[in-house]
């Protein structure tokens, strides 16, 4: 007897219809002009600032150049160059004694063997007491750091600028000092604290102000070199170290001051430069 095979016909698959991604419209791509870099200021703008005489009074104001007093910070530079600075002003005092130096020891103690006792050479092996000492400080140590002429620059600009937009630079005629008299000083610190901004001038106890001479000037030097919140120096000697140092800049005869700050600072053009490495 034959049997038939009986096929059981799948029903077709119903599929959804695809869904038609709608088109989305152009986005206009909007061109944003970059902002000029702060750091990038040209030498012909300047600050105005009023400067007092030895009374407190304003007598007049001169022109700052920006390219000093009005720069962005930038404390990694700044750090980096006091950093080296205090390094290279530091003086090693601590020494130790290796065990070839410590008087004495130039004797075994004791035979190699047969005394049961741990093995020794010299009794002024670091692992003795009154031996030398291993890896311990030397005064021969150099920590000395080398500070490029152009950092060391540009940290005191930025210094320079920070203290200004604090308000603590203070700009003054050179005080009329016909001796060197402690008592005029502190008049003057006096006066001169009546400005508004510069009110601790003459009460703060310690680092009040660094006074930066636009030129030598042997009776103000004398005059403040008593009153121990005020430190004196000359403008060309200026750094950042001292400046962070104190509170208050005081610089005296300013156009003197700015003339040697303008020729530490001022930006080259290229035909100078290239003067230069000739």
């Amino acid at each position: 007897m034959v049997t038939k095979k009986t096929t059981i016909k799948k029903a077709p698959v119903k599929t959804a219809p695809k869904k038609v991604a709608a088109k989305k419209a152009p986005v206009k791509k909007t061109v944003v002009e970059k902002a000029p870099k702060k750091n990038v200021v040209l030498s012909g703008t300047s600050l105005k600032v009023s400067v007092y005489d030895a009374s407190g009074k304003e007598v007049r104001s001169i022109e700052l150049p920006s390219y000093i007093f009005d720069l962005p910070k930038n404390d990694t530079l700044v750090y980096q160059v006091v950093t080296a600075m205090e390094a290279n002003a530091r003086t090693p005092i601590a020494h130790t004694k290796t065990r070839g130096e410590v008087r004495g020891g130039g004797k075994k103690p004791w035979q190699q063997k047969g005394t049961g006792r741990a093995r020794h050479g010299s009794i002024r092996s670091p692992i003795w007491r009154g031996g030398g000492v291993t890896f311990g400080p030397r005064n021969e140590k150099d920590y000395s750091q080398k500070i490029n002429k152009k950092m060391r620059a540009k940290a005191l600009a930025i210094v320079l600028s920070e203290k200004f937009k604090k308000g603590r630079i203070l700009f003054i005629d050179t005080p009329a000092f016909t001796e060197p008299k402690t008592k005029e000083a502190k008049s003057t610190l006096i006066a001169l604290s009546s400005v508004k901004g510069f009110e601790e001038l003459a009460t703060r106890r310690n680092n009040a102000a660094l006074i930066a001479l636009g030129e030598k000037n042997v009776n103000v030097k004398k005059s403040f070199a008593n009153i121990g919140s005020v430190s004196v120096g000359e403008s060309r000697d200026l750094n950042p170290t001292d400046v962070l140092n104190h509170r208050y800049l005081v610089i005296t005869n300013p156009e003197a001051a700015l003339e040697a700050l303008t020729a530490r600072m001022a930006p080259k053009s290229k035909s100078e430069v290239v003067s230069e490495k000739k």
